[in-house]
């Protein structure tokens, strides 16, 4: 049986990290498409693409990696995702692609998001939707940890009592939610001792100097807050007499975040030697693992959820020392890839006000965020415990960072990992035949709150105009094409069939009084469907007039 495929659902900007904001779903939309067209094994890959030009890049970028052909599915034609049978989506936003598949075949295919971030309010609002939305049993949305399952489920499991409060809604159906984690690139992150090397000689760093790191993004109200950090690496300092560096490479959104990193690390930690590095490039992201001895990352944001830097660690190689937090602990295990130092919030019922600020624009996404993580401890103590113990004990230093290495190979690289995703869409084929549909579509409304204008509007006209209607030539002739090429036209021509246009005229001025059935009697199925809205055209520019009735 060949390995199960997907229709990648592609615009460039989600799976590149080029641009000057680089964000975590960035990396990892770059990853997994790196990884898909590697390790997928798959005859044809299929790019769902608005635009050509997108697809010719998804092109490029595959020809990069082997010879397997490439074929566009555009936007403009869902149907054609029967051919791969399913969708990967970089976001948990099935509810879309949900209401188109139902005006036509819920069956042809299946729906697969992803978990990135669920903090946001787009999100959750995207979670929400499975509720209302036709999604299918045979869909899903990838979660990255269990501490995320958890979290959506929690909030579907609110919406579900909502609906059945509100409407008596004794059924819910909502997606699989399937825990597969990120990946990463092994062989990228293997350890290189000359380029370690440089590395610490380039930033000054001896060798019997100690060297923690930190990538990500350098932003203490949406990533991860350093000051528990900086003053466990003081303390630690203190306590080893070591010399410690600490490399926090990432980047800054603006100068006012810069300079309170800079000013934090100078006032909370002056006994470490602190280096701020820019790693949106390649050159500086991936050659910098080599220069640390530890790793740490003590994120206390909800809008983390998986976290692919402790993989990436793991991969390179490290021990760790970072929080009991989201989807750190599916990943780092405690006492055996490092320390997991634990974290400390608040009991429900003390953020309903941060929530609603929020929901309300008083708040933006990221002071929702920052505001939040003020209220979650990080114990610090602990962390101090942690880097002191692996500062003085390089043995411990290399168990962890072997067993590290070791399970990162098994379980997080990418060949893994993209294997989990097609043994998914293999299960939900399997659904697909099997699991009864939800909601079939009846009739032309089958995306209520996108309805087709000549349905919803459908009693704004005097008429409408039918297939028994009589047409004859217009009172005002013009050439077709001068009409559409002029300014007020224009524009119309992407949704005017100008053949059809051109037939019905033809056909009207050979036989003056023929209707629309008579006229698409030898045409397709589909082009006959086309007829009406062109004919209307027509007579909107004055080449056609409806007969007058006979009285």
């Amino acid at each position: 049986m060949p390995p199960s495929n997907v229709a990648i659902h592609y615009v460039p900007a989600g799976y590149e990290t080029k641009g000057p904001k680089l964000m975590g779903r960035m990396a990892a939309g770059e990853a997994f498409l790196d990884a898909y067209l590697r390790h997928a094994g798959v005859e044809r890959f299929y790019c769902y693409a608005q635009e050509r030009k997108a697809a010719e890049q998804f092109a490029a970028e595959a020809q990069g990696r082997g010879s397997t052909p490439v074929e566009w599915i555009p936007w403009a034609n869902p149907a054609g995702l029967a051919r791969p049978g399913a969708l990967y989506i970089p976001d948990p936003s099935l509810h879309d692609h949900a209401w188109r598949r139902r005006g036509r075949d819920q069956r042809a295919y299946s729906l697969t998001g992803i978990t990135h971030t669920t903090a946001s309010s787009g999100a959750m609002d995207m979670i929400a939707e499975f509720a209302l939305a036709p999604v299918q049993d045979w869909d899903a949305v990838i979660c990255t940890a269990k501490t995320v399952r958890i979290m959506v489920e929690a909030l579907m499991d609110e919406q579900a009592a909502y609906l059945k409060d509100r409407l008596g809604a004794q059924r819910v159906p909502r997606p699989q939610l399937p825990v597969i984690p990120l990946g990463v690139d092994c062989a990228r992150f293997a350890s290189d001792s000359a380029s370690r090397a440089a590395q610490r000689a380039e930033l000054g760093i001896a060798e019997d100097d100690i060297a923690f790191l930190f990538v990500g993004r350098l932003s203490f109200h949406a990533k991860a807050h350093p000051f528990p950090m900086y003053l466990a690496l003081e303390r630690a300092a203190q306590q080893t007499g070591k010399r410690l560096h600490l490399i926090q490479a990432g980047w800054f959104a603006n100068d006012f975040i810069e300079t309170a990193f800079r000013n934090g690390a100078r006032d909370f930690c002056p006994s470490v030697t602190a280096h701020f590095l820019d790693a949106r490039t390649p050159e500086v992201r991936f050659p910098i693992w080599q220069a640390a001895d530890i790793f740490t990352s003590l994120s206390d944001n909800i809008q983390e959820t998986f976290g692919l830097t402790p993989i990436e660690a793991m991969a390179a190689g490290l021990p760790s020392v970072v929080t009991d937090w989201d989807g750190y602990k599916d990943t780092v295990q405690h006492g055996e890839h490092g320390v997991r130092v634990p974290t400390l919030s608040p009991p429900p019922g003390q953020g309903a006000d941060l929530a609603d600020a929020h929901a309300v624009g008083i708040d933006t996404y990221d002071r929702y965020c920052g505001y939040a993580s003020q209220f979650v401890a990080v114990d610090i103590n602990a962390t101090v415990d942690a880097y002191v113990s692996l500062i003085g004990n390089a043995g411990l230093r290399t168990k962890f960072g072997d067993a590290a290495r070791k399970a990162a190979e098994a379980t997080f690289d990418w060949r893994h990992v993209i294997a989990r995703y097609q043994a998914l869409w293999a299960e939900l084929a399997e659904r697909r035949r099997a699991a009864v549909e939800s909601a079939p579509a009846h009739g032309p409304l089958y995306w209520p709150a996108r309805a087709d204008p000549f349905a919803l509007f459908v009693d704004y006209p005097t008429e409408v105009l039918s297939p028994q209607h009589r047409l004859e030539p217009g009172d005002f002739p013009r050439e077709l094409a001068s009409i559409v090429a002029h300014d007020l036209f224009g524009f119309a021509k992407h949704r005017l069939r100008l053949d059809l246009c051109e037939l019905i005229e033809r056909k009207v001025a050979e036989q003056p009084g023929a209707n629309l059935a008579e006229i698409g009697a030898s045409l397709s199925e589909l082009e006959r469907a086309l007829l009406p809205r062109n004919a209307t055209f027509l007579i909107k520019v004055g080449l056609l007039r409806v007969q007058p009735r006979a009285r």
